[in-house]
C-alpha cells in the first residue's frame, strides 16, 4: 500500500480523515511549471491555485529531490479528504517532512491547510497522517514540529499529540521558532 492509498484518522472520535498523496518529481515539475492540470492528473488530485503561491517550495522540494533521489516519498504530499466522494478529489492543503530520517532518527514535520478549508480538523488529521508516516519507517525515533510562538493556531494543532518543547532556534524566514518534539511510539493523548 502507498502513502497515496493509506487512509489516516485525525485525534478523537468524528475527527477528519485524509490521504497523503506523494508529490513525485514529475508532479512536482508540473506545479513548478504552473501546470495544475497536468499535476492533477500525475496525481490524481485536483490542485487549485493556492499550489502555484507555493510555487517557490515546490521548486526547493524538486532540486532536493533532484540532488538526491533517496529522498523521495519523504519531501511532499497534497493533503486530500479521504471521505471526498468526488471521482478527483480536491487537495485541502499540503504536508511533508524536511527530509527523510536524520542520522538520530528525527524528522522534522511541516503542513498547510488552505484558508478555506481551515478549522474542519485538517490541520489536525494531517498531523496524525504525518506522524503513521514516520512511525511507519524503520529508523524514524522522533517527529519534531517548529512553529513560531505566535502561530497560535500550529501551537493548538499539536497538542494532544504529545509533543514536548524541547528548546528553540532561529529560522532566516520565519524568526524564532519553538522546537516541539515527540517520540513515534507515543499514542496521541486525545
Amino acid at each position: 500500500m502507498t502513502d497515496a492509498d493509506r487512509g489516516s484518522e485525525g485525534v478523537g472520535p468524528g475527527a477528519r480523515r485524509v490521504r497523503l498523496v506523494d508529490l513525485t518529481a514529475q508532479i512536482l515539475s508540473a506545479l513548478v511549471d504552473g501546470d495544475l492540470v497536468k499535476a492533477g492528473e500525475l496525481a490524481g488530485v485536483g490542485f487549485g491555485a493556492e499550489f502555484l503561491v507555493e510555487r517557490w517550495l515546490w521548486d526547493f522540494r524538486l532540486t532536493q529531490l533532484t540532488e538526491d533521489p533517496g529522498k523521495a516519498g519523504w519531501l511532499a504530499y497534497a493533503v486530500v479528504d479521504a471521505d471526498d466522494p468526488g471521482g478527483q478529489p480536491e487537495a485541502v492543503g499540503h504536508g511533508g517532512f524536511h527530509g527523510p530520517p536524520d542520522d538520530e532518527g528525527m524528522v522534522e514535520i511541516g503542513y498547510s491547510v488552505f484558508p478555506e478549508h481551515r478549522r474542519r480538523g485538517y490541520a489536525r488529521a494531517t498531523v496524525a497522517a504525518l506522524i503513521r508516516r514516520a512511525a511507519a519507517s524503520p529508523g524514524v525515533t522522533t517527529v519534531r514540529a517548529s512553529i513560531r510562538p505566535d502561530n497560535v493556531a500550529s501551537l493548538a494543532t499539536i497538542a494532544g499529540f504529545g509533543f514536548t518543547h524541547v528548546g528553540e532556534q532561529w529560522d532566516e524566514t520565519d524568526g524564532l521558532e519553538y522546537i516541539y518534539e515527540r517520540p513515534v511510539g507515543v499514542p496521541p493523548l486525545g
